[in-house]
This record gives C-alpha cells, structure tokens and sequence, in this order.
C-alpha cells in the first residue's frame, strides 16, 4: 500500500510543499493570532513531523508572532502556511493552504474556545481546550 502525500501551497502558487502520510493531529484553533493571520474564525490544522514535510518550491516569510512561536507565509500574495513551535520537530500546516483538505481527518481538538466567537457551535467529536492544548500562552 502506497503512503498517503498531502500537497498545497499558496494562492499565487510561488510556495509548494508536499506531507507524507498521516498527521498526527488535526485541530481548530481560534486564538486572536490565527484569526487574525488567517482572516477566519476558526483556522484549521494538520499537524506533521518535520521529516514527513518537503518544501518544493519558494521560500515562506517568516514572522515571530509571540515568544514561543514563528508564523510562516507567502510574501507575495499573503497565504498563511505554517506555524512552527520553537524547538519541535513538527510543523502545523494551515488546512486552507491544502489542495484537498478534505482527504485528512476531521479535527480531534480545538483550542483557545475561550475566544470562539459566540455564533460558532462547538465541533462534534472534537476535544475542547479553553487554552492550549499544553497549556503554554500561543
């Protein structure tokens, strides 16, 4: 049986990347930062070792949005990509950023509900965090 690979990139099509098999999350997340940095309320993610994802082409922009993390976009049409933890070995890929979303798990959790925006109902089947799921600030 052949791996599964997940490809996307952003809106101009400057920046690819490939992910191989499955992820070892998928969550929503609604804290002001992914809000604002998506212009959605309620970001979608799958979450993949970094050994699993492959740039293909461009090169992601890169912003410190806290003390703890970077956020990675595309420089020329604004798409958001990833958001990388400091010292993990993992990547959080934007699921709107994926050519077929779709094709990955529905969300197992959801974070920072504390901000959901009150006229979104929870998701069914997902854990709920009213912080991070760690409990570290994002």
């Amino acid at each position: 049986m052949t791996e599964a690979h997940h490809t996307g990139g952003c809106l101009c099509g400057a920046i690819r990347y490939r992910a191989r098999g499955a992820p070892s999350s998928t969550n929503l997340c609604y804290c002001s930062q992914c809000r604002r940095q998506s212009g959605s309320p309620m970001p979608a993610f799958a979450t993949f070792a970094d050994e699993r994802f492959e740039l293909l082409s461009g090169s992601p922009a890169t912003y410190r949005s806290s003390s703890i993390a970077v956020r990675q976009f595309c420089s020329t049409c604004g798409s958001a990509l990833f958001w990388r933890r400091d010292g993990a070995r993992e990547i959080d890929i934007f699921l709107g950023s994926m050519d077929r979303p779709s094709d990955l798990p529905p969300p197992s959790f959801q974070i920072w509900t504390v901000h959901r925006v009150p006229w979104l109902p929870p998701i069914q089947g997902a854990a709920d965090y009213r912080g991070s799921k760690t409990g570290s600030q994002s």
